[in-house]
């Protein structure tokens, strides 16, 4: 039977911490509330500095930031984020709808977004989806991410992954993806030839209980496509089958 401290102190150890960036009171003090009424613990800062040097330094488990700061901008402190914390979860908090808005905020590393205003429970889905994700990510300190035996690489249409050293090639030239646009172009390639369904798609990069719009999906086809070199107004690559999703072509000649 564990004493009272002691059943504290595992309690605190399973509760997510969040960390809320956020520099606008009438937003953060509801949504701090709010999470935190839902069983969440919350810390909350106003500016980038902060958040880097909170994030960095204590034992968060995923970043709300919000896109406009007063100091370093949302895109930047997602970056340097992603740099020093690969595996941390950070969702987008923006204002801002527009498609490539939300294309470069993936671009930073962003591993999801939400456009205000947005109710709550939505936010809350997808924390405990990208929770989940992290989750199920099993890390050895000074290893890499402990996961599947070594995968072959594929090569097709003049793009070639490497799943086992995370890298990506086209026509020779690596790309520069973030974690889920390796993960998506990594599933088509293998699947090269083949339409797959926008919800199998969803269940295999994000999450197996994925829930809601796959404009998320959209996004990073557009970006793909974009850093494959892939015309989106007639592309050659990534397909789009009409009511079903998406294909990458095989047989497409190198581009060189």
């Amino acid at each position: 039977m564990w004493s009272g401290p002691e059943r504290l102190r595992r309690y605190i150890e399973a509760v997510p911490r969040l960390l809320l960036v956020e520099d606008d009171p009438a937003i953060s003090r509801p949504l701090r509330r709010a999470l935190e009424r839902i069983g969440y613990a919350v810390d909350h800062v106003d500016n980038g500095h902060a958040a880097l040097a909170e994030a960095l330094t204590t034992g968060v488990d995923l970043v709300l930031l919000d896109l406009t700061l007063p100091d370093v901008d949302g895109l930047e402190v997602c970056r340097r984020l992603k740099k020093e914390r690969p595996l941390l979860p950070v969702v987008m908090l923006t204002a801002r709808g527009e498609e490539v808005d939300v294309v470069v905020g993936f671009d930073a590393g962003a591993d999801d977004y939400v456009t205000k205003p947005f109710r709550v429970a939505e936010l809350v889905v997808r924390i405990q989806a990208r929770l989940r994700t992290a989750a199920t990510t099993v890390t050895v300190p000074g290893s890499s991410p402990v996961g599947p035996a070594p995968a072959q690489p594929a090569c097709t249409g003049g793009v070639r992954v490497d799943p086992d050293a995370h890298r990506a090639w086209a026509d020779g030239r690596e790309l520069d993806l973030t974690p889920k646009e390796f993960d998506l172009l990594a599933l088509l390639v293998s699947e090269a030839g083949r339409a797959l369904r926008r919800e199998d798609i969803m269940s295999s990069v994000w999450d197996e209980h994925w829930w809601g719009s796959t404009r998320t999906l959209d996004m990073h086809i557009s970006s793909l496509r974009r850093k494959l070199g892939d015309d989106p107004a007639c592309p050659v690559l990534i397909t789009t089958v009409r009511g079903v999703g998406f294909r990458f072509e095989p047989g497409t000649p190198d581009r060189s």
